[in-house]
């Protein structure tokens, strides 16, 4: 049936009207997406560019070198060489397991090695890059940079590792660097972002460790291109980071090599000062260790030896070992009396082998005694006798004063690990720490350097620097920082009384010269590089009064860790005093017998540019002296150090 013809007209409008509406919301949409497309072309294409670059551009910390470390002479101690690596950014690389896996068939990559990685790799940020392998063979990376469109997301690089030319000359002292720890982390409340990249290495221990922020410098970064699978395919940019500073220490090369063979066998230190600035030209503790094990990664059966070994490796007993110093404790003694006006030079002292004090017998070294002594000889032979009697007379808030004015007790401010201060006992010391009151048989055992009294070879060393010049010397192993020479520490004077100190060396003197001194034997026949000196034999067990009367045995029947420590202290040469030398050896018997001898070739060594001169030797000793002589020169290179020693690494 045909429509009527005014609802025809009414269907067209409402149609026309529709048509209107929906042109017009097309319209609508059509504008706004207009503007849009204007306002993302035009206000914000900065930032949509920026948002495509980082889809394409990638920007990577660039680790800067390390500063330099290096001996008086300029000889460089701890440096950088060239090391290969390779890297993987997960991101990138997608499965990280699959990606080890294909990188396992071009380069040395075991399964234990795959799982330490994947670990790694999942710990950190997936667009951290994480170090793989380093220390690869050019053919090693050459095969990987070849394969490259296979392995997305592993890069080769050419970077720097540290490098210790003289492995274990310098461990205890220049330390070593390795791997960012949790807890270095943790130790720092910001930690930059340099300290984040895996595998980055910070120093561990020594100077390493302590002058890290000058030795470490600031990184760089690269922008590189990568394409949609994460393959880097171009530099863009580089911007090389600031080299560390670095630094020169006050140690010779020469004679730290020197002084290090000398102690071979041993369990043992040497000090050697330089008096007049207080520069320590050496820093010898033994045995040592190869630092270069620890930044290539020590291997658990590497470190379970030096950590199990009953001498100590990786301990600096130059300034971790705290010993009771014996016999060289006896100048402080001295000095201590002799100050407060309580004994005279002149004066004699009984030694008949003992001293009863208190109830209580205190033995002489030398069972039949010294007889009358006066203090050049007390000093010389070393009676303790003559010593216990001036300790009676003042007492042991002197002999403290003494001590600490003579530089024992003291934690010096040196770049080295975990400084002992020692100890010098005082009464306030024992009530607070022991809760008990001081005694006098305390008082007498202090006085021969026994008992509570502790010291380090470098307070030794500070100690006989000071008695040889009657000035403050303060020790210093830092000579420059990038260049700019470091201050000379002040050298105050002490106050001590010249007539006094004058018998303190005639009595050193005659311990190292005189036929009844206790080093005569290890004497030096030039008098122009004569040294002075002072033994000490220290304790480590006491002996009771049942082993004294069935007979002490002699030390070497007894075992290694309960024979007594050797100790020598000296100054040379003694008319004008350019050296102070302190020598220990842990068990090592008796300070005549062991340390003297020892000290006396580092002595020399010190006085004639490294290498001590056979002539300055006396004539019977010098077969035997040479002998041992090209036995050092065998390991240690000649004198002036250009050779390759068998030592290193």
């Amino acid at each position: 049936m045909k429509r009527p013809q005014h609802e025809t007209a009414d269907s067209a409008r409402r149609i026309g009207r529709r048509a209107a509406m929906l042109g017009g919301v097309q319209l609508l949409v059509a504008g706004a997406l207009v503007l849009r497309m204007r306002q993302m072309q035009v206000a914000e294409s900065d930032q949509f560019r920026l948002l495509a670059e980082e889809n394409r551009i990638n920007i990577r910390l660039l680790p800067p070198a390390r500063g330099l470390i290096q001996d008086r002479n300029g000889v460089v101690l701890a440096g950088n060489e060239q090391n290969y690596r390779v890297v993987l950014v997960r991101e990138d690389a997608g499965d990280p397991r699959a990606a080890l896996e294909r990188l396992a068939g071009l380069i040395p990559l075991g399964e234990a090695e795959i799982e330490r990685a994947v670990r790694e790799i999942m710990r950190h940020r997936p667009f951290v890059p994480v170090t793989i392998a380093d220390r690869l063979s050019w053919e090693e990376v050459t095969r990987v940079a070849a394969n490259a469109p296979a392995l997305p997301g592993i890069t080769p690089e050419v970077g720097l590792s540290r490098h210790y030319p003289f492995g274990p000359e310098f461990a205890h002292a220049v330390g070593y660097v390795g791997p960012v720890s949790e807890a270095d982390l943790a130790a720092r409340e910001n930690p930059e972002p340099l300290l984040l990249i895996p595998r980055f290495q910070i120093g561990k221990v020594g100077v390493e460790r302590e002058l890290e922020e000058h030795l470490r410098g600031t990184a760089g970064h690269r922008r590189v291109e990568v394409n949609a699978l994460g393959r880097e395919m171009r530099e863009l940019a580089r911007q090389e980071g600031t080299p560390g500073q670095s630094v020169q220490l006050t140690l010779d090369r020469r004679l730290q090599a020197f002084a290090l063979a000398r102690l071979e066998g041993e369990s043992a230190a040497a000090v050697v000062m330089e008096i007049a600035t207080g520069d320590v030209l050496a820093l010898a503790s033994a045995p040592s260790f190869d630092p270069n094990l620890f930044v290539r990664g020590i291997s658990v059966a590497d470190f379970n030896e030096l950590r199990e070994n009953e001498f100590r490796p990786m301990s600096n007993k130059t300034v971790q070992g705290a010993y009771p110093p014996g016999s060289t404790f006896k100048m402080i003694t001295a000095l201590a009396a002799f100050e407060a006006g309580l004994a005279t030079a002149e004066e004699r002292v009984n030694c008949p082998g003992h001293m009863d004090v208190a109830g209580r017998r205190f033995h002489c070294w030398r069972r039949g005694g010294h007889g009358r002594m006066n203090l050049v000889a007390a000093l010389s032979e070393s009676c303790d006798t003559y010593f216990y009697e001036l300790a009676q007379r003042c007492g042991i808030d002197r002999i403290n004063a003494m001590s600490e004015k003579l530089g024992l007790g003291i934690r010096y401010d040196l770049p080295l690990s975990a400084i002992s201060g020692g100890l010098n006992p005082s009464r306030d010391w024992k009530r607070q720490r022991r809760g008990e009151e001081w005694m006098v048989g305390d008082t007498i055992n202090a006085s021969i350097g026994q008992g509570f009294v502790l010291t380090t070879p470098l307070q030794l060393a500070v100690m006989t620097a000071r008695l040889a010049t009657n000035r403050a010397v303060q020790p210093r192993l830092v000579r420059a920082v990038d260049g700019v020479e470091q201050p000379v520490p002040d050298q105050p004077a002490l106050g001590l009384p010249t007539a006094v100190l004058n018998h303190i060396h005639r009595g050193m003197v005659e311990c190292s010269n005189h036929t009844r001194g206790t080093a005569y034997s290890s004497r030096i026949v030039d008098a122009e590089m004569r040294m002075a000196g002072k033994t000490g034999t220290s304790q480590v067990f006491s002996i009771t009064a049942a082993e004294r009367a069935a007979g002490v045995r002699r030390q070497e029947q007894l075992p290694w860790n309960r024979r007594n420590h050797a100790l020598f202290v000296c100054y040379a040469p003694e008319a004008a005093p350019r050296y102070a030398v302190a020598v220990v050896v842990e068990h090592g018997g008796g300070g005549s017998s062991v340390a003297a001898p020892i000290a006396r070739d580092i002595t020399l060594a010190a006085l004639n540019d490294g290498w001590p001169p056979i002539e300055a030797y006396p004539r019977p000793q010098r077969n035997r002296i040479e002998a041992m002589l090209r036995t050092i020169r065998e390991k240690v290179g000649p004198p002036d150090g250009t050779g390759t020693a068998t030592s290193r690494a």
